[in-house]
């Protein structure tokens, strides 16, 4: 199925997270867009963080910004203004504690303010290489549609996956299975029809289909 999905995802965009890592290669850059882009469309995420961007790029610069211009900034991205806070919040604690490095490890990630799992998972995965499985709506959903997993939380999820996957294809999971769900395997009436591993699909769950 992966090997599948890697052949066949040229034809679709990458997420905006990734888009930004492959174009940056900044651990910074990938944290503050996967912020912005919580609860927020893949499209908007990328228009705002460019506009972000053009304004700062390192802690220092962007932790200078009044928290009404980031806002104005990543608008209209979800809970614009209090992204805005945090992002400026998070900025001034890199400068304090960590020099402006972003962590590079899971435990010290998670303590920062606004960070999650799946936000910690993508900066260590695409931000610095490491290995990991980020799992979000799509990759929890996915993986149990195809059976890959039987869980109730994203956080089961990845603990199942890392049993399961092989550890080459934890890195790409997410963006193959995110870019997957936008375009073919959606939450409501998935294409089954024209999906390309619809012959491993067990369709666990799926009601209405096209």
């Amino acid at each position: 199925m992966v090997r599948t999905l890697q052949r066949t995802s040229r034809l679709w965009n990458p997420t905006a997270v990734s888009a930004v890592a492959q174009d940056s290669r900044d651990p910074f850059q990938v944290l503050i867009s996967c912020l912005i882009s919580l609860r927020t469309k893949d499209a908007v995420t990328a228009e705002a963080s460019a506009r972000l961007f053009r304004l700062a790029r390192t802690p220092r610069t962007m932790g200078d910004l009044p928290a009404a211009k980031i806002a104005q900034a990543i608008y209209p991205a979800g809970f614009y203004r209090t992204k805005a806070k945090t992002i400026k919040s998070l900025c001034r604690t890199l400068m304090e504690k960590y020099s402006g490095k972003v962590p590079d490890d899971m435990e010290t990630l998670l303590a920062l303010k606004g960070v999650g799992r799946k936000t910690a998972n993508l900066v260590l995965t695409i931000g610095f290489g490491k290995p990991g499985i980020c799992v979000d709506t799509h990759v929890h959903r996915i993986s149990n549609r195809l059976g890959i997993v039987q869980t109730k939380t994203p956080e089961q999820t990845e603990t199942a996956l890392r049993q399961v996957l092989p550890p080459r294809y934890w890195i790409l999971y997410n963006d193959l299975l995110v870019t997957f769900g936008q375009n073919v395997c959606k939450p409501i009436s998935p294409l089954c029809t024209i999906c390309l591993v619809n012959a491993l699909c067990p369709q666990i769950g799926v009601g209405k289909h096209r």
